[in-house]
C-alpha cells in the first residue's frame, strides 16, 4: 500500500561538517518514512455511541441511539473517490485525516478532491462527472448545495454507483446512505448555551450570527437550530451575515457587523473560522472583555481558544468520526454488509469545564498532519 501526497524532506543546509549533516539527512529520512505510520489514530475509535435515524432521512429527526462497530477489513481495495468542499479550514482536514487513516486500515482506494470553496458548485460538479466517466465503486459527497448535484447523484444510481451523503446534506432522494450529524443541533447547542448565558445574565442580549455560506444545506439547518433555541428568550440578533468560511471573508464580516453595532454588541456566535477570527479581531479593538464568543463547531483554534478563555464553548459533531463512518458504511454497502442508512456519533458540547477530558481526536487531525489526497492498496 502507497500513500501519496506525502510532505518533501526539507533541504539540509550547507556549512555543518560531515557528522552533522549525515545525522540530519537520516533524521529527514526517518521523518518522511514514519509519517504514513503515525496518521494511525492511537486507539480504536470504535464501538461508537451513535444516533441512527428511524426511519433513514426524517425531517422530524426521529432518532435511537446505537453501537456503531466497522468492519476489520474490506473483502478488495475497493474504488472510491470523495468530494469535499475545499480544505481552508481545519475542520475539513479533520475529515480529510478521517477519510484517509479508515481507508488504511479498511485497505481500499481513495481518491479526495476539492472543489476551492463554497462559491465553487460548479468546479464540484465537473469534477463528480469527471469521476462517474471512471466508474469508480462509489461516491462520497461533502457536498456545496443541497440542491445543485440531484442530477449528478441521479446518473451514480442509473450506473449503479452508490453515493454516501457527508456531513453537509444532499436532498437528493438517490443517495444511498447519509453519514452527518444534523446542524441543526449544533446550531440548537451553540444557541441553548447562549440562552444559559443570558438567563445567568438576567438582562437582555444582542447577538451577531454568522451562520456560514448562504446555499449550504449545513447553513441552513445550523440557522435553524440556532433559532430554534433562542426562540422566546431575551435575546436579539442585530445582524445575520452570511459568507465562505475563509478566514478572509470571514474577517470582513465581522469588520463590518463591528463598525455598525459594537457599541451594543455582547455577543459573537458562529462558524469556527469566524470565532478564530473574532478572537484576534476584539483584541485589536480593545473589545475582548465586552463582547464574547461562541461557535457552532469545532476546530483546533476554536479549542486553543476554549483553553485559554477567548471561545466560550463550541459544540462538536466530531467530523473526523463522520469520515471513518462514511469510508466503512459505503464499504459495507459494497460488500452487501448490514450498514445503517442514516446515521451520525452524537453531538458533544466542549467548554472550560470539560475541554482536559473529552477526546478531541474524534474532531481534530493530528498535530503536524498536512493534507493527503489518495490512498493506492496494491490490486
Amino acid at each position: 500500500m502507497k500513500i501519496l501526497d506525502m510532505p518533501p524532506i526539507r533541504r539540509c543546509q550547507d556549512g555543518f561538517n560531515r557528522s552533522v549533516l549525515r545525522w540530519l539527512v537520516m533524521a529527514c529520512l526517518v521523518f518522511a518514512v514514519a509519517a504514513p505510520a503515525g496518521l494511525k489514530a492511537d486507539k480504536a475509535w470504535y464501538p461508537l455511541a451513535v444516533d441512527v435515524w428511524t426511519p433513514p432521512f426524517n425531517e422530524a429527526m426521529q432518532r435511537q441511539s446505537q453501537q456503531y462497530t466497522p468492519l476489520e477489513k474490506a473483502s478488495q481495495p475497493w474504488r472510491i473517490k470523495v468530494f469535499i468542499p475545499h480544505l481552508k479550514d481545519a475542520y475539513w482536514l479533520g475529515v480529510n485525516f478521517g477519510l484517509i487513516d479508515e481507508a488504511r486500515r479498511l485497505g481500499v482506494n481513495l481518491t479526495i478532491q476539492e472543489a476551492g470553496g463554497y462559491g465553487q458548485l460548479e468546479v464540484q460538479r465537473q469534477q463528480i462527472e469527471a469521476a462517474l466517466s471512471e466508474k469508480p465503486d462509489g461516491l462520497i459527497i461533502g457536498s456545496i448545495s443541497l440542491e445543485g448535484l440531484n442530477d449528478l447523484v441521479a446518473q451514480a444510481a442509473e450506473k449503479g454507483i452508490p453515493v454516501i451523503d457527508l456531513i453537509n446534506g444532499l436532498s437528493s432522494k438517490q443517495i444511498a446512505a447519509r453519514a452527518a450529524v444534523s446542524f441543526k443541533d449544533m446550531g440548537f447547542e451553540s444557541g441553548r448555551y447562549l440562552q444559559r448565558l443570558q438567563s445567568e445574565l438576567g438582562r437582555p442580549v444582542k447577538v451577531a450570527w454568522f451562520p456560514g455560506p448562504e446555499n449550504a444545506g449545513w447553513v441552513q439547518a445550523g440557522d435553524a437550530g440556532f433559532k430554534a433555541a433562542i426562540e422566546g428568550a431575551a435575546i436579539e440578533i442585530v445582524d445575520t451575515l452570511y459568507g465562505d468560511t475563509g478566514s478572509g471573508e470571514q474577517g470582513r464580516l465581522i469588520e463590518d457587523v463591528l463598525d455598525r453595532h459594537a457599541a451594543t454588541l455582547d455577543f459573537i456566535v458562529g462558524t469556527a473560522v469566524t470565532a478564530e477570527a473574532a478572537v484576534k479581531i476584539l483584541r485589536t479593538r480593545g473589545l475582548s472583555d465586552k463582547i464574547k464568543i461562541i461557535s457552532y463547531y469545532y476546530g483546533p483554534g476554536v479549542h486553543r481558544g476554549i483553553r485559554r478563555g477567548h471561545i466560550l464553548a463550541a459544540p462538536s459533531d466530531r467530523p473526523v468520526l463522520q469520515a471513518r463512518i462514511a469510508t466503512d458504511v459505503i464499504v459495507k454497502i459494497l460488500e452487501r454488509k448490514d450498514y445503517f442508512r442514516h446515521v451520525a456519533p452524537k453531538v458533544v458540547v466542549v467548554d472550560r469545564t470539560n475541554i482536559r477530558s473529552w477526546d478531541s481526536a474524534s474532531t481534530l487531525a493530528p498535530r503536524g498532519f498536512r493534507p493527503i489526497f489518495s490512498v493506492n492498496e496494491q490490486q
